[in-house]
């Protein structure tokens, strides 16, 4: 992660570039959510050698699904398979010596597997890939391999995939350096849900960079990743509307978003945010100060549900 801040007072600080690349890692189900037994037919198939079976035993010990959760034997399933050329079994072992759950760690073994599984065409193999490329974790580091992959996934609409070429745009790694092809890349993922994606579109916007600048798109794409709990996205939006930047100046709304951006935050962003938060605090009648604490607390206890 890089962070870069623009020079001057407190309430005219942004928190710039977000350079965090984006992996895939499907969600696990924990081991009770749906536990039922597996079906003994399934052990068979998979032991008289079909891909398959072996691949869904993999799954199920992955999630703890029918059985207890176990790495080791979801890698043990999962080679088998992987070994028959089943392209989504080579990516999900891949992934576990990635992440070091049931194999020895390995980002070389991770990225032989995702290249194998990314050559059939595996949207996520081509995510985590091109990440190895990028950071040059198991492989040399090479940027233009990097967007490649990239762009593969991105193609397939693998929004991680979208955002993290739009970050080598934005950068001019491995690529011609080009804000305008950054925005447009970071706008698919962003459409799609992905909170980095917002917060670097409404950065765009907010210095006209690739676009044209526009304090309102910046405060709708940094309220976007807000809701979503992006700290940094919760300190521009709160910082907008102190200035009146792009949505109608008030410090009711500020409060609220510096205020969780401040509980989000940990280091020398959250510090800042609170120093903001307690500057607009002043502004505020004991009443209005009142409100926008209970506004916060409903925010953050309806998202813990």
């Amino acid at each position: 992660m890089v962070w870069s801040v623009l020079n001057g007072g407190d309430m005219n600080m942004r928190w710039r570039r977000f350079f965090l690349l984006s992996i895939l890692i499907p969600a696990l189900v924990p081991a009770f959510a749906q536990m039922k037994r597996i079906d003994p037919k399934l052990f068979i198939m998979a032991n008289s050698g079909d891909a398959k079976s072996q691949y869904q035993l993999g799954q199920a010990y992955a999630l703890g699904d029918g059985v207890v959760q176990d790495f080791a034997q979801a890698a043990a399933w999962y080679l088998k398979a992987a070994d028959q050329g089943m392209a989504q079994a080579q990516f999900e072992l891949g992934l576990l010596f990635h992440l070091g759950q049931g194999v020895e760690q390995s980002d070389a073994r991770a990225a032989s597997l995702y290249s194998k599984a990314a050559e059939q065409g595996v949207g996520e193999a081509q995510l985590n890939l091109g990440v190895l490329y990028d950071k040059g974790q198991g492989v040399s580091q090479d940027y233009a391999l990097a967007a490649s992959w990239y762009r593969k996934a991105a193609l397939q609409g693998v929004a991680e995939a979208q955002f993290n070429l739009g970050l080598l745009y934005e950068r001019g790694q491995g690529v011609p350096q080009d804000y305008s092809q950054a925005a447009d890349l970071y706008r698919r993922a962003a459409e799609l849900g992905n909170s980095s994606a917002q917060f670097n579109l409404g950065l765009l916007y907010d210095n006209g960079q690739g676009v044209k600048r526009d304090y309102a798109q910046a405060a709708v794409w940094y309220n976007k990743a807000a809701d979503q709990g992006l700290a940094r996205a919760q300190y521009n939006l709160g910082s907008m509307y102190s200035m009146g930047q792009g949505v109608p100046i008030s410090y009711s709304d500020a409060f609220f978003w510096l205020d969780l951006a401040a509980k989000n935050w940990s280091g020398a962003g959250q510090e800042q945010a609170a120093n903001a938060r307690d500057s607009v605090a002043a502004r505020l009648t004991p009443s209005e100060l009142a409100q926008a604490h209970e506004r916060a607390s409903k925010w953050i206890a309806e998202r813990q549900k």
